[in-house]
C-alpha cells in the first residue's frame, strides 16, 4: 500500500495538507476556502469522497479559514484539542477530540505537543500500514518530541520559516522578530536542516519544505539549502500560492541515515546539550477507533508570520 500526499497551500496565507492511501483519505487544517480547497483538489484528481477527516493543529485563522464551511458540507468529523476548539467555529455535533491515537478507517493518526503561541498546538503523524507521513508546522523549537516522530517518517512537511539574515536585516519590528524566533513561532531554515541532516531515517523518501515566510524566506534559496545536503531524498517546497502535485509515497527508498537517527526512537546528541524537553501533552492518551461507515451529523490569527 502507498500513501498519497499533496501541499494545497502552505504559509501564513493558509494551509491545507492531504494524506491518503487508495480507500482514506484526511486533510490536516482547512485554511483555505472551502470553495479553494475543492479546486484545488479537483486539479489534481483528489476526490473529497474519499476524506474522511480533518485535523486541526491550532485555532490560527491560517488553519481553520475554511473549516466550518467544509466540514459542514461534507459532514466531516473534526479532530480538534479541547483548548483549541473554544477558539473556533464549528459545528459541536462533528468535534471528535484528539486522543493521542486515532484510528479513521484504514489511516491511524498520532498527535503530539509542540511549542507555538497557540491554546494546545499539536503535530501530526498520519500512518497506513507501516507507511508514515509527519505534518510539522508552526513549531517554535526543535525538541524531542519532534526528533522522535521524524526518525519514523517515510515523507514529511516540515516547516522552513525564515532565513535567519533576511529576519534580522528585514522591516520586521523588533517584537515580531523575537515572537518569530523566540522558541514559541517558527523554525529558521537553519533548524530544520539541523534536525533534516542529524536524524533523518533512511527511508525518508520526500521532505516538502513548509510555511515559508513570504518577506524573510526564498524558495530558492531553502530549495538549494537543502538539495546540497538531500541525498536520494527528493525535495519540494510547499508554495504559499498554488498546491503542490500528489507525491506517492510506498517506502520503497533507502538512503542514508543521519548520524544520529535510531531504529529505537530514541533522542540522542552526542556531545551536546540535551534535547529541548517535549511541551506537555494535554490530549488524553488514549486510543479511540473511528467506524468512517457509521460517521454521520451528529458534531483571526494576528501572529500568522508573513
Amino acid at each position: 500500500m502507498s500513501l498519497s500526499i499533496a501541499s494545497l497551500n502552505s504559509g501564513s496565507n493558509g494551509n491545507c495538507y492531504y494524506v491518503g492511501n487508495d480507500q482514506d483519505a484526511l486533510l490536516v487544517d482547512a485554511g483555505l476556502s472551502c470553495r479553494e480547497i475543492e479546486r484545488r483538489m479537483e486539479r489534481l484528481g483528489l476526490a473529497m469522497e474519499r476524506v474522511k477527516g480533518i485535523f486541526i493543529s491550532h485555532e490560527h485563522e491560517d488553519h481553520i479559514r475554511g473549516l466550518q464551511v467544509l466540514s459542514r458540507r461534507y459532514k466531516l468529523p473534526v479532530y480538534i484539542a479541547e483548548a483549541t476548539r473554544r477558539h473556533v467555529s464549528v459545528d459541536t455535533r462533528l468535534v471528535q477530540g484528539l486522543p493521542e491515537t486515532v484510528v479513521v478507517g484504514s489511516l491511524s493518526v498520532t498527535s503530539f505537543s509542540k511549542a507555538h503561541d497557540a491554546a494546545d498546538p499539536c503535530s501530526f503523524v498520519i500512518a497506513s500500514g507501516d507507511l508514515r507521513v509527519g505534518v510539522f508546522t508552526d513549531i517554535g523549537v526543535v525538541c524531542d518530541n519532534l526528533i522522535r516522530h521524524f526518525m519514523q517518517c517515510h515523507a514529511a512537511f516540515l516547516e522552513t520559516n525564515y532565513d535567519e539574515q533576511l529576519l534580522e536585516e528585514g522591516r520586521y519590528p523588533y517584537p515580531l522578530k523575537k515572537r518569530i524566533r523566540g522558541g514559541q513561532g517558527h523554525l529558521s531554515n537553519r533548524q530544520s536542516l539541523e534536525l533534516f541532516m542529524g536524524y533523518r531515517p533512511a527511508y525518508l523518501s520526500h521532505l516538502l519544505l513548509s510555511h515559508l515566510s513570504e518577506d524573510n524566506n526564498r524558495p530558492e534559496l531553502v530549495r538549494a539549502l537543502f538539495e546540497e545536503k538531500a541525498g536520494g531524498t527528493v525535495i519540494t517546497v510547499a508554495s504559499r500560492y498554488e498546491e503542490t502535485g500528489v507525491i506517492v509515497v510506498d517506502g520503497s527508498y533507502t538512503g542514508e541515515a543521519g548520524p544520529f537517527w535510531n531504529a529505537e526512537g530514541v533522542v540522542t546528541r552526542p556531545e551536546e546539550p540535551a534535547p529541548v524537553p517535549a511541551p506537555a501533552m494535554r490530549r488524553r492518551k488514549t486510543l479511540k477507533t473511528i467506524n468512517t461507515a457509521q460517521i454521520s451529523l451528529f458534531n483571526n490569527d494576528p501572529h500568522a508570520d508573513r
